[in-house]
Parts: structure tokens; sequence; C-alpha cells
């Protein structure tokens, strides 16, 4: 199995519990790992072979920037359904930051992971 990356993808969203959440857009970070065999990309050297990580960006920033989740667990859940369903891709594993979230703590979030390593 291959794994195609991105790290820190910052978007702005709506996102959180209390009130001041509820009005004020905080930068969440999203590191993910996506399961993708690379095989026929390398023999090809054409992107149409392959996962293209820039599409499946621009897709998470379109979905995220505009939601206003309570939750980190909801966003998580539904941005690998995205990747699973629309990218095809069998596993992933997505960490979703939310920095300055504690007082004391440089960050919180959570990881999920969802499919099968092929």
């Amino acid at each position: 199995m291959d794994i195609i990356f991105i790290n820190d993808l910052q978007i702005e969203t709506i996102i959180g519990i209390y009130d001041w959440e509820r009005e004020t857009k905080q930068t969440i970070s999203i590191d993910l790992e996506m399961a993708s065999d690379i095989r026929a990309a390398a023999n090809s050297d054409a992107i149409e072979d392959t996962l293209n990580y820039k599409a499946v960006a621009k897709r998470l920033i379109a979905f995220v920037e505009p939601s206003s989740f309570q939750l980190v667990e909801t966003l998580a859940e539904r941005l690998t359904e995205i990747i699973r369903n629309e990218f095809q891709v069998p596993w992933v594993k997505l960490t979703l930051h939310k920095p300055g979230a504690l007082r004391g703590a440089k960050d919180v979030g959570i990881i999920i992971e969802r499919g099968n390593k092929v």
C-alpha cells in the first residue's frame, strides 16, 4: 500500500460549542494520510492515474469554509466520508487540529481512521 499525504492544511471556519466560537472563525489544521496505489501513475507519469492531492484539498476547503459544526468529531467524520466516497480512497487517516481551543495546551483535536488498508 502507498500513502499520499497532506500535512497542515489550514482552513478558517466556524467550529465549537461556545457562543464566541459560533461568531468568530477559527483556523483548524488537517493532516491526511490516504491509501492509494501509485504504480499506474509512476508508469504513466500522468496525474489522471493517481489521487490528485490538490483536488482533495480544494474539495475539503470548499466544504469546511462555509460549515459551522459544533464538534470536531462531526467535522472529521464528514471529511473522511468525502475523501472515501468522492475520491475512491479505501483507507484514510485524518488528524484534525484545533489550536488554541484549550488554555494551557498548544493544540487539541481528533485522529480517526476509516476504511481498510489495501
